[in-house]
């Protein structure tokens, strides 16, 4: 009698996964998928400055028209291979602290007691073994703003084949999932579409590393500065899908 209620139960099981199997016949479902590929970063990108303050505006701008020159010349003997690109050039008036005016009264005239002026360098490069030693020779002359590293365009592109294929292989698992729990097999599922812009996030996605520094000037007479550390660290480039599946 145990035999045939455990019997009677399985074919009552078995009967119902086939019309629940039945039912999804012609279901449409929409699955969406991520993929995502690491890469170690390859390309930095380093902002330097210089900034001067005098009362002659015209004395401020030489002093920093020299030093960029200067400081440009050294990254370039530095690292041959890499892209410059000045900009931010900036002239600001220092204005002369004025007392709080006493009710009623109007306030002063701002007086100008100087002039800041300042100008800023990026420098793109491949060569990360060297950067230190690049960083470390331009901050005799300039200050270290910003660094930040990346992918350069060519890794980008050599990537983007498995990045694509990492996303896709992703929405067949998950197809291959829905299609276990449906009490159906993959073969009976029909891929319809497959949508990269449905999540608006189609786009790439990298999640780079970033070091950053404050701009401060440097004294005319700067020593011998040491080499600065950096970890160029890795860049994840991301992915997102979304597949309209057909259940024959």
């Amino acid at each position: 009698m145990v035999l045939i209620r455990h019997f009677a139960a399985a074919t009552i099981l078995m009967a119902a996964a086939s019309a629940f199997a039945q039912s999804t016949s012609g279901a449409t479902v929409v699955v969406p998928a991520t993929g995502e590929v690491v890469r170690a970063n390859d390309l930095a990108i380093a902002t330097f400055g210089i900034e001067e303050q005098d009362q002659d505006k015209a004395a401020a701008a030489s002093r920093v028209n020299r030093k960029m020159a200067e400081g440009m010349a050294i990254l370039r003997a530095a690292d041959p291979q890499a892209s410059l690109k000045t900009q931010g050039y900036y002239t600001y008036p220092v204005y002369a602290e004025q007392p709080r005016p006493l009710s009623g009264m109007p306030a002063q005239k701002p007086v100008t007691v100087g002039w800041r002026v300042g100008q800023y360098v990026q420098l793109k490069t491949l060569n990360l073994a060297a950067l230190p030693k690049t960083a470390a020779a331009a901050q005799a002359v300039l200050s270290l703003n910003s660094v930040n590293f990346g992918l350069s365009p060519a890794t980008l592109k050599k990537v983007d084949d498995e990045r694509i294929a990492a996303t896709y292989a992703n929405l067949k698992e998950r197809i291959a999932s829905i299609a276990a729990a449906m009490g159906r097999t993959p073969a009976d599922a029909v891929l319809d579409t497959v949508d990269l812009e449905a999540t608006g996030n189609y786009a790439v996605q990298v999640t780079g590393s970033r070091v950053q520094y404050a701009a401060r000037a440097v004294a005319s007479a700067a020593p011998e500065v040491a080499e600065p550390s950096f970890e160029p660290g890795e860049t994840t480039l991301q992915m997102k899908v979304v597949g309209k599946v057909r259940f024959k």
